[in-house]
């Protein structure tokens, strides 16, 4: 029986470093054992302002088709206050898809991507090739999160995004053939405003864990010296991720544990020091600090240090080999979860999470027993008492004594058998509706 075909639309993709990526990337080993032949559409890199990391292409098959399209360039665009790269690269998105849905038999068309306005590209080759669509919701679309927030703490351009997604979203996902999300959260949101969803197939599916890429991270060589000096006498703890005003409240909760064991021990806490990094998506140089000043507000100013620009993603798998402890630190949103929580856990080091008691995250975290896990709930003391254990672990080098037996359902294999069930079930769905 021959493989089904399945086209992936992915605007940003290896060599480009972006979170919503990974899924896609550590899916595509996997698909053609399961039945499953898959292309991808791509913005070609070179109109990409973010990181590229050539390692990533390591991990893709040689047999996958990549089509890399252009994109609108940004120097010309963002004369307009255009940046996106959804809106930047839609024209041609289109002109690639149409050329190869027309040319070749697909069977699913397969969004993942928090570039969400390629999306509408869905209803659009489905009415024109006959062809059901999958959107992945990796993050909420439209959203009233910033709604309320001053205007200091809303994302640049916030005006224009939030009616543009406004308008979209109902257009693109009415009429969606399914929907995989990695949260809970992000559905039931969907399913309250367009009910006929419900209908369709849907997965909690949240991103998986890929053991290759800490080989490939132990064999490469980067060019560029660790931010931290190793051979001090200090003790570093590592955050490779983003920062942003809905952080804060688990980064208070961090710092006030911190600025308490500094008083009462500061012999102990005087050793230890904090990198965060990574914390912006702008591009380097450029990124606005939201970690330190509310470090220095603390008066941890010496001990707290954030770097904006962000890293290639496997120089940040080095970065958590060679920690003394790791920290992960979560949104205020109990749908948010961490695209890099795996890499933590694979790490094998000791491991501090903060994160909302209802997010995947902290569930995922606790089923598995890695490492010392804080609800943002929790009161002052309690959070000092399991940061405290946290850096008695750091000191003694103890390994959080993780459950692999159930961190084997995160693992990518696992959670891509997860994904291609849902796409069976769409094109069998939507062949009876047609009949």
């Amino acid at each position: 029986m021959a493989n089904k075909r399945l086209l992936i639309i992915s605007p940003y993709f290896p060599p480009v470093n972006a979170a919503d990526m990974q899924r896609v990337r550590m899916s595509l080993p996997y698909f053609k054992a399961l039945g499953w032949e898959a292309e991808v559409i791509m913005v070609h890199e070179t109109y990409v302002d973010m990181v590229k990391d050539t390692l990533l292409l390591k991990a893709i098959p040689n047999e996958i088709a990549i089509h890399k399209v252009k994109a609108l360039p940004k120097k010309w665009t963002s004369k307009f206050g255009l940046g996106s790269i959804a809106l930047r690269s839609l024209w041609y998105i289109r002109r690639k898809g149409n050329q190869l849905l027309k040319d070749k038999n697909f069977d699913l068309i397969y969004f993942s991507t928090t570039q969400f306005p390629v999306c509408i590209l869905g209803p659009y080759w489905k009415r024109r090739f006959n062809i059901p669509y999958i959107i992945d919701m990796q993050d909420p679309w439209h959203s009233e999160y910033y709604q309320f927030k001053p205007k200091k703490e809303r994302p640049k351009k916030y005006w224009f995004s939030y009616r543009l997604n406004k308008y979209l979203e109902p257009k693109a996902l009415k009429d969606a053939d399914g929907l995989i999300s990695v949260s809970k959260a992000y559905i039931d949101t969907i399913h309250e405003r367009y009910p006929i969803l419900k209908e369709k197939p849907t997965s909690i599916i949240t991103f998986g864990a890929f053991e290759p890429d800490f080989d490939i991270a132990k064999s490469a060589e980067y060019d560029s010296p660790m931010i931290y000096n190793q051979d001090d006498e200090l003790k570093h703890l590592v955050y490779v991720g983003r920062g942003g005003n809905d952080m804060s409240l688990s980064l208070n909760l961090l710092f006030n544990a911190f600025a308490q064991g500094l008083k009462n021990e500061p012999i102990l806490f005087n050793q230890l020091k904090m990198h965060f990094i990574g914390t912006s998506y702008a591009p380097k140089g450029k990124g606005i600090k939201t970690v330190a000043p509310l470090a220095a507000q603390m008066g941890l100013a010496d001990y707290i240090q954030e770097h904006t620009d962000r890293i290639g993603f496997y120089e940040s798998i080095k970065y958590l080999q060679n920690a003394h402890g790791l920290i992960i630190i979560g949104s205020e949103q109990a749908s948010y979860t961490a695209s890099k929580l795996y890499p933590y856990i694979l790490a094998n080091k000791p491991l501090l999470s903060i994160f909302h008691q209802e997010s995947s995250a902290y569930k995922i975290l606790s089923k598995c027993q890695a490492g010392q896990v804080i609800d943002i709930t929790q009161g002052s003391a309690a959070v000092y008492q399991t940061f405290r254990s946290y850096i008695e672990d750091v000191f003694s080098s103890k390994q959080p004594l993780i459950n692999w037996e159930a961190f084997k359902p995160f693992n990518a294999s696992y959670l891509t058998a997860k994904q291609t069930a849902v796409f069976e079930q769409v094109i069998n769905l939507y062949k009876q509706t047609r009949l």
